[in-house]
């Protein structure tokens, strides 16, 4: 064992004896060596210094990569964390643009930090081996004067989606940059899921038909966290078929995972935190301490520093979006350069932004996926460094789920993404923003937007939006329909929430700021509290004011739902049926409740107009004779169902990558429309965005994982760790823990060879 080893073994030690009650699990993960490789060919003489003087030597992926993409392939690269994949594409690009002086690439990014950390990255290798890059980053911030310099001579150009869905329609202006296009990477690609992600899916089609026209056909690179589905997601992004290369070469050191379970403690998880952070700092370890908001990481912060001697105090700040670019970069700075030494940050430092080799990582609350949770702990433990990650679980369903079952944490595939290319409103408005582009041909362009072109056409042209013509349908609206187009909702209808000085600070889709932006709401935006003053739906505007407040809200409604048309339905092993349906939706919130951690301070009441939608949802019946059994043993029947259902959709995420926001649900003991009991899971997304769909798909894994979040939860009755849910209309009224177990316990006695537990 070395040095470094033994003394993470005697910081577990003491965080043993810190909060022994609080430990579910200790997991080490064993130290993996590398694994070298050649390519068949030399790398032309300039990148093969750059590897010798940095003392580089390629592992097998990024060489299967760049052979790969050398052969003409799509590629997408899913190793984990700190593996090198940047590396391998950047090595790839450079090579393609040195043999050809025309050749260009594009380079895009979910986060502008993302662009201004690659840039770097590109003009160091641009200084070390001398080629021609004229690497620049082409977004809204940068200056107008640059921007035609940068698009007659960049040879790479990095950007987002955002400034992309804005640029196209100028596409003429970019002849040359698109005539010699070669490459195509998109970073971060498990970004691109839900309606952002279905977004950028029709935008990189507008993409390509634009560049087609040009005479280019680029290869496209995608980099990627793990993913259950990535040449799917690859498909679904891009419409072209991909080369996955997932078995990773790169070392890693060994790690141990500690599983805190925050809730067998009476302290606040956040109180917890700190003194993980603390604690971390004081042993001489690097720490990074991850929350969910700016207000967590500025106060785990600090009260981590009241816990160390005067002479640490110094060694440990917070990182957060809405510090000035520069106050960014120099704490990056002092990370790489081991000048701090403990440091909670929001999950801006969660993708790939340098900040070297860190020791210990503590994550404070289950971040929402796996994904997320291995991108985070993949900041600790760099180059074969052994390093401690402690997962710090709160009173939810998911952390809770984790805390009793680590092995599904360790054991299972990682989650699936969505990106749905069928949704009506995402495809209507990016056939309109083509058709602003280049005359749009149904039977031409039907491969890049899909079978639901011609319905889109039609709805757009009895709009008055686009007319037909003899080279196609053109844009004929009053507006630039990518200013119409959001590529973050779906909604025809958003609300932009507004600040006391009038400045914008974001849009949100209709649902969700009556989720969020109620009169009275506490509204988080970019980790910051504020406070909603009014709500204008008819100008479609929420005054907000920034407020330092304790409490959050939560909204709550009522759903009527009534069934449009059956897609798919099934005899199930069960007795019921199991389907997907096209659903019509009223949700009518008619009050928030004020809270504090887990209690309720006051419930206001909310005067709101009902919201209506049609979606798609997840539809499951239940036999006449399951009714009997549980009313037989005195249970409640409703409440059973209605238990279920908020298991369900708290489970859901496990599987799928989205909120539990993204999601509504209704449980009844009889639905006119199903004529049985049935429960219902809905797609919160006008028009769906595919998640009711792909829980159609893991159906048998969904159930089975409801079914042990709920058995193995040791509360009598039912908790926020199991089947109570936040947003709850009904105040969690009626639920029945005993009565759901038995309902679960039907739904997966015949899907995996588990007998009925009754």
């Amino acid at each position: 064992m070395s040095p470094r080893a033994r003394t993470i073994e005697g910081l577990l030690r003491t965080l043993v004896a810190l909060g022994e009650r609080a430990i579910a699990h200790v997991r080490r993960l064993p130290a993996v060596p590398p694994e070298h490789a050649q390519p068949k060919s030399p790398l032309p003489k300039p990148l093969e210094r750059v590897l010798a003087a940095r003392g580089l030597r390629l592992y097998t992926h990024q060489v299967e990569a760049l052979e790969a993409l050398r052969a003409g392939a799509n590629v997408m690269l899913v190793t984990p964390t700190a593996s090198g994949k940047t590396l391998a594409f950047n090595l790839a690009v450079l090579e393609r643009l040195y043999h050809d002086p025309e050749a260009t690439a594009l380079y895009i990014y979910p986060l502008k930090a993302l662009t201004q950390d690659q840039l770097s990255v590109l003009k160091r290798l641009e200084a070390e081996t001398g080629i021609e890059l004229g690497a620049a980053v082409y977004d809204g911030d940068t200056p107008q004067h640059l921007r035609p310099r940068i698009r007659e001579s960049a040879r790479i150009v990095l950007t987002n989606p955002h400034a992309l869905h804005q640029y196209l329609p100028w596409h003429h202006k970019w002849r040359r940059f698109f005539k010699n296009l070669t490459f195509v990477v998109l970073d971060e690609a498990h970004a691109y899921r839900g309606v952002f992600g279905s977004n950028v899916a029709l935008l990189l089609r507008r993409f390509r038909r634009l560049v087609e026209r040009y005479g280019a056909r680029p290869q496209f690179v995608l980099a990627s966290a793990t993913l259950a589905n990535p040449a799917e997601h690859g498909r679904a992004l891009t419409g072209l078929d991909f080369r996955v290369i997932a078995r990773s070469g790169a070392p890693q050191g060994e790690r141990v995972f500690v599983f805190w379970d925050s809730a067998r403690l009476d302290e606040s998880p956040h109180r917890q935190a700190s003194a993980l952070l603390a604690q971390g700092v004081r042993a001489g370890f690097q720490t990074l301490c991850f929350a969910y908001s700016r207000k967590l990481a500025e106060l785990i912060a600090l009260w981590a520093k009241e816990q160390l001697p005067p002479s640490q105090r110094g060694l440990v700040t917070a990182y957060r979006a809405g510090y000035l670019p520069e106050e960014r970069r120099e704490i990056e700075r002092q990370l790489r350069d081991g000048e701090l030494r403990g440091v909670a940050a929001t999950t801006a430092l969660e993708l790939g932004i340098d900040v070297g080799e860190l020791d210990v990582v503590i994550i404070a609350g289950y971040p929402g996926t796996v994904i997320s949770t291995w991108q985070m702990a993949g900041r600790a433990g760099r180059r074969g460094r052994p390093a401690l990650v402690v997962l710090l679980g709160f009173e939810n369903p998911l952390d809770q789920y984790f805390m009793r079952h680590p092995d599904a944490f360790f054991e299972r595939p990682h989650e699936h993404a969505i990106v749905d290319l069928e949704n009506p409103y995402i495809v209507a408005g990016h056939a309109m923003c083509a058709a602003a582009e280049l005359p749009l041909q149904p039977e031409r362009d039907r491969r890049y937007f899909g079978p639901g072109l011609p319905r889109a056409l039609a709805a757009l042209a009895r709009e008055g939006l686009i007319e037909k013509t003899p080279a196609g349908y053109v844009y004929r609206g009053p507006a630039r329909p990518t200013d119409v187009v959001s590529l973050e909702s779906l909604s025809e209808r958003a609300v932009r929430v507004l600040d006391e000085d009038g400045e914008l600070l974001e849009t949100l889709e209709l649902r969700r700021a009556y989720d969020e932006a109620h009169p009275g709401a506490v509204l988080l935006h970019r980790g910051e509290t504020y406070v909603v003053e009014a709500l204008d739906l008819e100008r479609g505007v929420a005054r907000v004011a920034k407020r330092d407040v304790e409490h959050y809200t939560d909204a709550l409604r009522t759903v009527a739902l009534g069934v449009r048309r059956v897609l798919h339905r099934e005899k199930a092993p069960w007795g019921g049926t199991l389907g997907l349906a096209e659903v019509d939706v009223v949700e009518r919130f008619f009050a928030y409740r004020v809270r504090r951690y887990d209690k309720t301070l006051g419930l206001h009441e909310l005067n709101l107009p009902p919201l209506e939608f049609e979606t798609v949802a997840l539809v499951l019946t239940l036999p006449e004779a399951l009714r009997e059994r549980v009313e037989g043993e005195g249970l409640d029947w409703a409440g059973g169902l209605h238990a279920a259902e908020h298991a369900m959709i708290a489970m859901t995420p496990f599987h799928a990558l989205c909120d539990r926001w993204d999601l509504g649900g209704l449980s009844t003991p009889y639905h006119p429309d199903t004529g049985a009991a049935s429960i219902f899971i809905y797609d919160g997304h006008p028009g769906g965005i595919g998640i009711a769909e792909k829980a159609l798909q893991l159906f048998d894994g969904l159930a089975r994982t409801t079914r042990e979040l709920v058995r193995d939860c040791p509360c009598e009755a039912g908790c926020p760790s199991c089947i109570y849910s936040p947003k709850c209309g009904n105040n969690n009224e009626p639920l029945d823990k005993r009565a759901a177990l038995l309902i679960l316990n039907a739904l997966t006695s015949n899907s995996d060879g588990v007998k009925d537990e009754g």
